[in-house]
C-alpha cells in the first residue's frame, strides 16, 4: 500500500485519536482540519523565518523577521506596529491588535523574535530530518511564533477570529533583553494589565514523554559578590594582621549560600569566579582579567551567578539571606553583594494558571488528547509572560516541543507544531467566546 502523505497522516491521527469523550464543535472541527492541511505552509514559514538570522544584537535581522510577520498577520484583520527600541540597545517589538466582540475576554499572546545565535555563528540554516526541522531558533521561538499563524489561520477559516479579542507582542530581546529593563518591557507589561489572558508560545515541555502544562515560570536575576583583604605576604595568611585574604572569605561566602539557601524551587548558580592581587569584571560582567602570585595574600576575589525563585515573597526573602551571609564577613576582610537590575520576575502557579490549564485539558479531552499535568516549574526558564503574571493569569508553553535549545543542533519536533496549533486555536476560540 502507497504510504499517505505527512499532512493525511497528521489528519488521520487526530481524526482517529481515543474519541469516548470527543465532542469538538463543526467550527473546532475545521480548525483541526485547516490546522493539519496547511502543515506544509507551515514549514514553508518556519523555514523562511529560522534562515533570518535575527540574534539580540542584530538589529536589522531581528527587524526583517518582524516585517516577515506582520505579511503573515495584517492579512488576518490585524492592526500591526513595530515599536523601536533601538535606545535600550535592541531592535525593537512586534505588536498586534484584533478587535472583536466588545464584550469578549481579550487575549494576550506572547512570542519573541530573535534568538540567541548571532551572525557569527555557524548554526545558521534550517534542515530538515524525518519528523524534526534543525536550525537556530526553530524552537525558541520561530516555532512558537509559527503555531501562533497556524493556530489563528485556523480560526479565520471556521469563523471564529472575527469576534476574537487578542493583542500580540513579540518582543524582539527575550534572549537578551534591553536596558533599561523597564523600558523594554513596558508595553508587554501595559498589555497585561488590559487583558483578561497571556498565552505564551515558548516551547512545550515534554517529560517522560507526556506534554506538560506550564502554569508557573522561575525568575532569573544575576547578582555579584566582591570580597576584599589585606595584601600581604603569604606566610602572615590567618593572622591577626593580615587576615584571611579575599579569596577565602569569597570561597567561604560561596559555601554558606550552598549550604544554608537550598529550599524548595530555588536554585543559584555560581557562573564565574576569579581572585587574585588584581581581578577585573568586563562591563558586560561575563570575562574577568586576572593576576597574582602564590606568594602574595589575594586582596580581592569576585564571583558572579544567577538566582531563580517562585515568586516574589521567596525572591525577596532568598536575597535578604544572601545579604546577610555577606555581611558576616571573616576576621581582615570585607564583602558586598550588588543585584544586577533589569532582572525577569516569577510566574507564580496561581489558582487562575491552573483553571487554564483546566480549560486547556478541556480541549485536550475533545480532541481525544491526554490530560497534560503541571509541569515541576524547576524544568522552566524564565520567560517574558513572567512580565505579566501579576496583574493577568496566563499559560506557557504552548509552542512546539523542540530539543537542543540555545545550543547549534537546536531541532523542532514537527508534528508538535500542528498539535499545539491545533489545542491553541481551539483554546482561544473558546477563551474569546466568554464574557469579560
Amino acid at each position: 500500500m502507497k504510504s499517505l502523505p505527512f499532512v493525511a497522516l497528521v489528519a488521520l491521527q487526530l481524526a482517529f485519536a481515543p474519541t469516548a469523550e470527543a465532542k469538538l464543535s463543526k467550527a473546532e472541527s475545521a480548525m483541526t482540519g485547516t490546522v493539519a492541511a496547511e502543515q506544509d505552509r507551515s514549514l514553508a514559514l518556519l523555514e523562511r523565518l529560522v534562515n533570518q538570522n535575527s540574534g539580540s544584537l542584530n538589529l536589522e535581522g531581528v527587524e526583517k523577521v518582524g516585517t516577515m510577520m506582520r505579511a503573515e498577520l495584517e492579512p488576518l484583520g490585524f492592526r500591526v506596529e513595530w515599536k523601536p527600541m533601538r535606545d535600550t540597545g535592541r531592535a525593537g517589538h512586534l505588536i498586534a491588535t484584533h478587535t472583536g466582540r466588545p464584550d469578549g475576554k481579550r487575549l494576550l499572546l506572547i512570542a519573541h523574535l530573535d534568538t540567541v545565535f548571532e551572525p557569527d555563528s555557524p548554526f545558521q540554516k534550517f534542515t530538515r530530518k524525518g519528523d524534526m526541522g534543525e536550525g537556530p531558533g526553530a524552537g525558541d521561538d520561530k516555532g512558537g511564533m509559527v503555531v501562533i499563524v497556524a493556530a489563528l489561520r485556523a480560526m479565520q477559516a471556521a469563523g471564529t477570529l472575527k469576534d476574537a479579542n487578542i493583542e500580540i507582542h513579540m518582543t524582539g530581546d527575550e534572549e537578551d533583553s534591553g536596558s533599561p529593563i523597564e523600558k523594554a518591557r513596558a508595553d508587554l507589561i501595559a498589555a497585561g494589565k488590559r487583558s483578561d489572558v497571556a498565552l505564551d508560545f515558548e516551547g512545550l515541555v515534554r517529560d517522560n514523554g507526556a506534554d506538560m502544562g506550564s502554569v508557573a515560570r522561575r525568575s532569573s536575576d544575576s547578582w555579584t559578590v566582591t570580597a576584599t583583604g589585606k595584601s600581604a605576604h603569604s606566610s602572615g595568611i590567618f593572622s591577626a594582621a593580615a587576615g584571611d585574604g579575599a579569596i577565602y572569605e569569597l570561597t567561604r561566602i560561596v559555601h554558606r549560600f550552598r549550604t544554608e539557601l537550598p529550599e524548595p524551587n530555588l536554585t543559584f548558580n555560581v557562573g564565574l569566579i576569579a581572585g587574585g592581587q588584581q581581578a577585573d569584571l568586563d562591563a558586560g560582567g561575563i570575562r574577568a582579567t586576572v593576576s597574582g602570585k602564590t606568594n602574595i595574600i589575594a586582596p580581592v576575589a569576585v564571583a558572579r551567578g544567577d538566582l531563580r525563585a517562585l515568586s516574589p515573597e521567596q525572591i525577596e526573602r532568598v536575597k535578604a539571606k544572601m545579604a546577610a551571609i555577606v555581611a558576616d564577613h571573616a576576621p581582615g576582610t570585607d564583602a558586598k553583594i550588588a543585584f544586577d537590575p533589569g532582572g525577569y520576575p516569577s510566574m507564580a502557579p496561581t489558582d487562575g494558571n491552573r483553571a487554564l490549564l483546566a480549560k486547556l485539558n478541556g480541549v485536550n479531552r475533545d480532541l481525544g488528547l491526554a490530560e497534560m499535568a503541571p509541569l515541576d516549574p524547576l524544568k522552566r526558564g524564565a520567560g517574558d509572560i513572567s512580565f505579566v503574571a501579576a496583574d493577568v493569569d496566563g499559560l506557557a508553553g504552548l509552542g512546539p516541543y523542540s530539543t537542543g535549545d540555545h545550543a547549534p543542533g537546536e531541532a523542532v519536533d514537527i508534528p508538535s507544531i500542528s498539535r499545539q496549533a491545533t489545542r491553541a486555536a481551539i483554546l482561544m476560540s473558546r477563551l474569546s467566546a466568554e464574557k469579560r
